[in-house]
């Protein structure tokens, strides 16, 4: 609604790309959502084993996990859904982490690698600004998840002195106590996880695997905004999508709006606008016509998927409800006259 207000974009402009290239570029997002549930069904079967769920209860619930990430500052709290659902599954709490763990990485590396990829591009084509902002988002990222994979592998990672001070603020010592001692449990079966696998031949090869799953999931994302920029005219080559997205996905990091809204469109627009003496670029000829594209590709791409995760969080959330309600506990005479 901002972005319709605040903008020359009507609601006609964005429908102006076409029926077939939106959809197009609706199934190429579901297909990376798709392939990165698909990552994290092999991560769990090789890191865990065969008996924690079904294929479809897995996909789901990362899909559900899917749906917080897009919905918070900075991408985060996905992690947090599928831990519980792991856990939730039987899986120790340091196990069901260390899968979340080498999903993010796995995320980081690629995500991080093209948008250093992209930023030099820009910068050895006169954009310093854009450039040089694409790399300083990327470097801390990079740096943190490097670090805490190489420290978590020689020594056990512990939350800080003052949280228990930080906790008594709001909840009991009690309960602080033992929420604190249950996180420092899992960081320590982490810990141990990442001993166990860091440096093992499986273990590279599983991560790799992963790795090749991520980059692939990442292709269809510049394939979303691709077919949607040959339907006003406009030529833009695979790698100038792929880096495009890419630019907008780490400056979507930024800790400031919700999922990244208007981060997102304008890390695409101005990584486009600055490179426009590229010749990959083509004939890009209006300003609106790229607006109206990129609008039309954030919303293939991020508004209506998130109504296909938000589907599978409730139906993740309503499954577990559901199976409290029929637990043995629920079903004493006394529960019944209640």
């Amino acid at each position: 609604m901002l972005i319709f207000l605040f903008t020359p974009v009507s609601l006609n402009d964005v429908l102006s790309v076409g029926i077939v290239p939106f959809l197009l570029s609706f199934i190429a997002t579901m297909t990376r959502i798709f392939l990165q549930a698909i990552r994290f069904y092999y991560f769990v079967r090789k890191f865990i084993g065969k008996n924690v769920s079904s294929f479809w209860k897995i996909i789901f619930a990362r899909l559900a996990g899917e749906f917080v990430t897009q919905t918070t500052p900075s991408y985060i709290g996905g992690e947090l859904v599928r831990i519980a659902f792991l856990t939730k599954s039987g899986v120790p709490a340091g196990r069901a982490a260390w899968v979340t763990t080498m999903e993010i990485i796995a995320d980081v590396f690629v995500g991080t690698i093209l948008a250093f990829i992209a930023g030099f591009i820009a910068i050895s084509n006169g954009s310093l600004l854009i450039g040089l902002i694409i790399v300083t988002i990327a470097t801390p990222t990079f740096g943190f998840w490097f670090f805490i994979l190489i420290y978590s592998a020689k020594k056990n990672i512990q939350l800080p002195s003052f949280s228990l001070k930080l906790a008594k603020k709001f909840i009991s010592e009690q309960k602080a106590q033992r929420g604190i001692n249950s996180v420092n449990k899992a960081l320590d079966d982490l810990c141990i996880m990442s001993r166990e696998n860091f440096g093992s031949f499986k273990s590279v090869k599983i991560f790799s695997v992963g790795i090749a799953i991520t980059l692939v999931a990442f292709i269809f994302h510049g394939l979303s905004f691709l077919v949607l920029t040959h339907s006003v005219d406009t030529y833009i080559g695979l790698f100038l999508s792929f880096m495009a997205t890419s630019s907008s996905t780490i400056l979507g990091t930024l800790p400031i709006t919700i999922g990244g809204s208007g981060l997102a469109e304008w890390g695409l627009w101005g990584y486009i606008n600055h490179l426009n003496d590229i010749s990959q670029i083509g004939n890009i000829v209006h300003d609106n016509d790229q607006l109206n594209v990129i609008i039309a590709w954030r919303i293939a791409s991020y508004y209506i998927p998130l109504v296909i995760m938000w589907i599978a969080l409730m139906r993740l959330a309503l499954r577990t409800n559901y199976s409290k309600s029929n637990s043995p506990s629920f079903t004493t005479p006394d529960s019944k006259a209640d």
